[in-house]
């Protein structure tokens, strides 16, 4: 995508795109470590204490590596750019389905983390620890240094010890986060290729937003075949053998193949579309070139914004 932007450079902070529109556009990709350091570096209760957090080494680790804090930063750095007031629609190109829920969950389960009992027996001030842990929990922690390492517990430990009073911010923010995600100024679009494995992935990931109480605004079908006249595949399929071995056969069999496809295309989206009804529906034709341009991305963008239904 950065390339197609024109794009050299492209990282977590916003970069101008220039093109011929109005207003102005920016794009950044997201820098999972840079993100949770601000977060850090905003919430700490003293430059000392955030410097503590930032030199440990497992939060070093857990910053950038796991996927937990990856779908969490991208909803926090989607809350700074909504409230920045810097931006009127901001577009967040998701990871495929199961990698979007996480996105949707994870202000939520980073809430209920901090409000859980371990949280709160992990980030006790190191003395008050020795005493809220249990024999039990002692003996566990034990064995997973036995097999970690004992430096690898002993950095955990402290981590949680330095972020002490830091999850009230933390908190809060996961709430907004939250808020926002579900808010009636968010919309969710689909976009799926007219193939069953990716229409049955679409709809999968609408059922899940469905429980959550959110509908789906639109839905783009992208490189989808053309309807051609009225013909169905067994007319479309009947004509080309009557013309088979004619000047014009070459041609009707062609056509027959085409209303073949985008017939069976049409069937694997009929599902989807009943179960998005209210979304408004969007067809992106397949296209003569690949898209990886300024100019391609405006042909595109012809589609998306003109063929609506």
């Amino acid at each position: 995508m950065a390339d197609a932007l024109g794009i050299d450079q492209i990282g977590n902070d916003p970069a101008l795109v220039t093109g011929p529109w109005p207003g102005t556009l920016s794009a950044l990709m997201l820098d999972t470590e840079g993100t949770f350091d601000d977060l850090v570096s905003r919430y700490a209760g003293s430059p000392d204490q955030a410097e503590k957090i930032l030199s440990n080494r497992f939060y070093r680790n857990i910053a950038g590596a796991l996927s937990g804090p990856q779908e969490y930063m991208a909803s926090e750095k989607l809350y700074e750019l909504a409230t920045s007031d810097d931006y009127d629609p901001i577009v967040v190109d998701t990871p495929p389905t199961r990698n979007a829920l996480d996105f949707l969950d994870a202000p939520g389960r980073l809430a209920r983390f901090l409000d859980h009992r371990l949280y709160r027996v992990l980030t006790a001030p190191t003395r008050g620890l020795v005493r809220a842990v249990n024999m039990a929990a002692q003996t566990f922690l034990r064995s997973v240094g036995k097999v970690v390492g004992g430096e690898v517990i002993a950095d955990a430990i402290a981590f949680f010890a330095a972020f002490e009073g830091m999850d009230e911010g933390f908190k809060s923010r996961a709430r907004l986060v939250e808020r926002l995600l579900v808010a009636d100024s968010t919309a969710f679009v689909l976009v799926a290729s007219p193939r069953r494995d990716t229409v049955t992935e679409a709809a999968y990931f609408a059922g899940r937003l469905a429980e959550n109480d959110i509908d789906v605004r639109a839905l783009v079908v992208n490189r989808i075949h053309p309807t051609v006249g009225a013909h169905s595949p067994a007319e479309a399929e009947e004509a080309a053998e009557r013309y088979a071995g004619t000047a014009l056969g070459s041609q009707y069999r062609a056509l027959a193949d085409l209303v073949t496809i985008a017939s069976a295309e049409r069937a694997y989206l009929e599902p989807l579309h009943r179960r998005i009804t209210g979304a408004t529906l969007c067809e992106v034709p397949f296209l003569p070139v690949e898209v990886h341009d300024l100019e391609t991305l405006e042909l595109l963008g012809c589609h998306l914004f003109t063929d609506v239904a």
